[in-house]
């Protein structure tokens, strides 16, 4: 399936399903290589965001932010051609959502305070200001904001 027809459908469907589709769109986007935990980490980062509102108050604002992540950088005619990898990215972005539905004290995070991921081996943008929360497979996690 086309990244396209998933950004038509995000913007179709009412919330709360919208925001499955957008999270797990950015999973597998960001993170379709990763274990189990470096895709809960990437999703984690979305879902910081979108509680702290300096992003947008939906999942969906928050992954369509300019070029905040994959969404935004990725071609529209780009096709998602791995269905175990989609299934995996939905499956993660259900539980994501699930566990941010209950009281933050009862939330098991895999990445604690982290806003921010960038690939380990690229270059470091100018936001990084010091060392990474965890590095999770082939992402270092940063508290920025």
């Amino acid at each position: 399936m086309k990244l396209a027809f998933l950004l038509w459908l995000a913007s179709a469907l009412p919330q709360p399903a919208a925001d499955q589709v957008c999270l797990a769109t950015t999973v597998y986007l960001e993170a379709r290589s990763e274990t189990q935990v470096g895709q809960m980490a990437v999703a984690e980062v979305a879902m910081r965001r979108r509680e702290s509102g300096h992003w947008g108050s939906s999942v969906c604002d928050v992954v369509r932010a300019p070029r905040q992540f994959a969404m935004t950088t990725t071609k529209d005619d780009f096709q998602l051609s791995n269905p175990i990898a989609w299934q995996k990215a939905w499956t993660i972005a259900d539980r994501t959502i699930t566990m941010w539905a209950l009281p933050t004290s009862k939330r098991k995070f895999v990445v604690p305070n982290a806003d921010h991921f960038v690939l380990a081996d690229s270059a470091s943008p100018n936001w990084i200001k010091g060392p990474p929360l965890a590095t999770i497979g082939a992402h270092n996690f940063y508290r920025i904001n």
